[in-house]
């Protein structure tokens, strides 16, 4: 009958093109998805992290060698990089991290060290060199004064200390009181380099105090500047320094080699026993551990390449990574110096095996909702076989034409809802199957009937549509 469904076949499910083209959709939009949160991963893992690095004076040899490093980690594309912040000298530096305005500072590991600072690499160590000038020639009226050779007749003299700043004065206060010099009882005058020969010349000091690197040019000038009349200067030794470094942790026991300022005859003529301190590059306490460690990596990758420019990098150290050290290092650091760094999948291990869980854990609550959500069609659906599986049993009753065509129509609704059930996942192939049953025996009923009236010849049965070969 023309009002009935279209006879296709055997007894088969549908392929619905709607479920398809979802489907297709639904896995594009996931697969966009996670191209784009890889890309967005790679994205912030790779983009250089920029760190504020505090350091000063303006034109001291921290700030250059700084300077060397920001040039070389951004020529070099590095993952991490230096924004100088220049500052009027290390207790500013250590001011400006413990205040939160730096994320790095180049502190005087002999100063007030910040509580959240935490050491990422040693970047000079600096020796105390302590020096008498000749005794002037040709000065009428005088006598001459006895010959300065132990740090204990420095009482009631005059010392110059070389740097305007107050930590070498404070070096210098330390000294005296380990030889039992009251500091009070000491004239001490601060001099720039370029002053030294001028207060030479005028006999304004007796002695002279020094701090830098062994190789200073600072320091290697001004004793040049003590040598200007032709006399050699007496380097005074501090034979104290185990024990100050005893008292003062901040502080190592060493020695200055024969001959490291030149001359003829070699200035110093021998060893000189001296106290060193070094000039740390610390991090904020809480900067991450992955930062860090790379920050650590790229600066002692790059020392190399800066030491033909820039002969101080040479002098950068790892830090000590002793539980007892006096500025414990930064985690980060730590790992790279013990090589303890922890790769992408070491560091990120958890967080994948969690994220996957907590994936399928959602795909299995979302099918839950879905397939509660549905619950109402299912019922629906469960209502209609009923009611198709009663007009079974009333078109083998009926005598009427038109109430056989109305149930028919009736039918062909239910089969419409049934078939948009199954595109939407409320109903399986077996439900299905049941139905297809149920509908061929309502119109073999329906036909029977029809040719039992007399209305019309029997029509043969209608099925579902076989689904396609997936």
């Amino acid at each position: 009958m023309a009002d009935g469904p279209e006879v296709v076949g055997p007894v088969g499910l549908p392929s619905p093109r709607s479920v398809r083209r979802k489907m297709t959709l639904i896995t594009l939009a996931g697969t966009l998805a996670i191209v784009a949160a890889v890309a967005g991963a790679y994205y912030f893992a790779m983009k250089p992290v920029p760190l504020k690095i505090a350091v000063g004076p303006q034109n001291s040899d921290d700030v250059k060698v700084v300077q060397a490093l920001v040039q070389a980690f951004s020529r070099d594309h590095r993952s991490v990089r230096l924004r100088p912040q220049i500052t009027d000298g290390a207790t500013a530096s250590a001011q400006a991290l413990a205040d939160g305005k730096a994320d790095l500072a180049v502190i005087r590991g002999d100063l007030t060290v910040p509580k959240n600072a935490r050491a990422v690499a040693v970047l000079r160590k600096n020796v105390v060199v302590m020096w008498v000038p000749p005794a002037a020639k040709g000065v009428r009226g005088k006598k001459a004064a006895a010959k300065i050779t132990k740090i204990s007749e420095l009482a009631g003299k005059r010392i110059g200390v070389i740097g305007k700043t107050q930590a070498n004065v404070n070096l210098l206060n330390v000294i005296l009181r380990q030889y039992g010099v009251d500091p009070a009882k000491v004239a001490v005058t601060q001099f720039s380099v370029a002053d030294v020969g001028d207060a030479i010349k005028d006999q304004k000091v007796d002695a002279f105090l020094a701090a830098g690197p062994v190789n200073s040019k600072i320091t290697g000038d001004a004793i040049q500047s003590s040598t200007r009349d032709g006399g050699a200067p007496t380097f005074l030794a501090i034979d104290s320094a185990d024990a100050i470094a005893q008292n003062y942790p901040v502080y190592e026991s060493s020695e200055i080699p024969a001959g490291t300022f030149g001359g003829a005859p070699a200035r110093p003529d021998d060893d000189v026993k001296t106290i060193s301190f070094s000039h740390h590059i610390v991090a904020r306490q809480g900067l991450s551990d992955v930062t860090v460690a790379a920050l650590t990596r790229q600066l002692f990758a790059v020392r190399q390449q800066i030491i033909n420019d820039f002969p101080l990098a040479a002098k950068i150290e790892t830090p000590d990574t002793d539980k007892d050290a006096v500025i414990p290092a930064h985690p980060g650091a730590a790992a790279y110096v013990d090589g303890e760094e922890k790769t992408f999948l070491d560091r990120y291990s958890d967080y994948i095996w969690w994220s996957l869980m907590g994936l399928s854990a959602m795909g299995s609550a979302g099918a839950w909702f879905a397939s509660y959500f549905r619950r109402d069609e299912r019922n629906v659906n469960v209502s209609q076989r009923d009611r198709l599986l009663d007009m079974i049993a009333l078109a083998r009753k009926c005598d009427s034409l038109e109430e056989l065509d109305s149930m028919q129509a009736e039918a062909d609704g239910i089969l419409r809802d049934t078939l948009t059930c199954y595109e939407h996942g409320a109903i399986q192939e077996g439900t299905l199957t049941a139905f297809n049953i149920a509908l061929e025996q309502f119109h073999n009923a329906v036909a029977d009937r029809k040719a039992l009236i007399g209305m019309a010849p029997p029509e043969p049965a209608r099925q579902l549509p076989r689904p396609l070969a997936v």
